[in-house]
């Protein structure tokens, strides 16, 4: 007969989890006009700087030309300004000019060249308005359906033509209870929750059951709790280079490297629920069978991990525990986990749970 003995096990904590885009870019057109063109594929990947839309620019290139006509004239009388400034200093030492005349001329350089700047500055507006009409990726991502067709007019900004999102690397967001943190503070302080060095890994399931290729990491945790739900919002990243993962996928969220050290296991039968909550049956002194009331707190393994209720060296019975009563008298058989499906089959002895086999238990007066 073996005693029940705590272990190091991994800690189980799964969470309902929702993926999103690592980044979404709202489209949006800086100018007015009428869509002449859309030539990229909705839903498909788009690169940096793609062509995603077209505004007509016939007006945005006439203003650019003409921006850059003023730039020129302004440009020549300068030169012609500046040239007229240097004659004048050079007669001014010979007297052959009056004062006026060169201070007037130093007038005239410095308002040719502020006219220059501002021709300058036209001139980068109206290119900055032309090149707005090609309307273009800013990041790298799969492009979302247009919400504007060919030949509708878009007045500027508030107007939103589709988005842009990168799925790859990609968000699942989960959020834990505010009981459930908690309770891992306290674990962790208390050295019961074992929490690895490293950034935490985790992993995904997706909705038919299947995992997910890859461990994601968890690269951000929220400051305070949502006011609404109560609830800590937490964030890993997952490489998703064949877009197994959509934005607005629900999945089950596992953390991964978590360890329980000294947790005590009992197969999932030898718990038995009754008016004042879940107990055990156990073999005291004599092989006399008492209850024991205990606290299940989750799964691992098919077994449950009791949290209260037993320690190190009690006899647990499995199997027969409905032909067993308080105060009778049992001879316990090992617990074997390999006959532990026939045992349960059979249902005519009780076992006790250890670390390797389960023991039949004999019930007499």
């Amino acid at each position: 007969m073996l005693a029940i003995a705590p272990e190091t096990v991994s800690a189980r904590y799964e969470f309902v989890g929702q993926a999103a885009a690592s980044r979404r870019v709202e489209v949006r057109a800086q100018v007015a006009g009428v869509i002449i063109a859309r030539p990229y594929g909705e839903g498909t990947d788009v690169p940096k700087g793609a062509l995603l839309f077209q505004i007509d620019p016939t007006t945005y290139e006439a203003a650019y030309r003409s921006a850059q006509a003023q730039l020129a004239d302004a440009t020549a009388r300068f030169a012609n300004a500046e040239r007229n400034l240097v004659r004048l200093k050079a007669l001014l030492g010979s007297r052959a000019v009056a004062q006026k005349d060169v201070d007037d001329a130093e007038t005239a350089f410095d308002q040719a060249r502020a006219a220059v700047q501002a021709a300058q500055a036209a001139v980068d507006r109206a290119k900055k308005e032309y090149d707005d009409t090609f309307i273009r990726a800013e990041i790298a991502g799969r492009a979302g359906r247009a919400l504007l067709d060919l030949g509708a007019r878009v007045t500027g900004p508030s107007d939103l033509l589709t988005t842009v999102e990168q799925i790859d690397p990609i968000y699942v967001n989960f959020s834990p209870s505010d009981q459930e943190v908690l309770r891992w503070r306290r674990d962790i302080a208390t050295h019961r929750l074992l929490v690895p060095a490293s950034v935490l890994p985790v992993q995904v399931t997706l909705a038919d059951g299947s995992l997910f290729p890859g461990t994601g990491l968890l690269n951000f945790v929220d400051l305070a709790l949502q006011p609404v739900t109560g609830t800590l919002s937490l964030r890993a990243e997952f490489r998703n280079p064949q877009h197994v993962l959509l934005p607005g996928q629900f999945v089950r969220v596992r953390l991964v490297g978590l360890k329980r050290p000294g947790a005590i296991l009992v197969p999932q039968r030898a718990v038995q629920r009754g008016l004042g909550g879940a107990f055990v049956y156990v073999l005291g002194d004599g092989n006399k069978v008492a209850a024991r009331d205990v606290v299940a707190t989750s799964w691992e393994g098919g077994a449950w991990l009791i949290d209260q209720g037993l320690k190190t060296g009690d006899r647990v019975l499995v199997d027969g525990v409905q032909k067993v009563a308080p105060g009778q008298r049992a001879t316990p058989v090992a617990y074997r986990p390999a006959a532990d499906t026939s045992a349960a089959a059979a249902g005519d002895s009780a076992v006790i749970a250890a670390p390797s086999a389960p023991p039949k238990i004999k019930v007499g007066p």
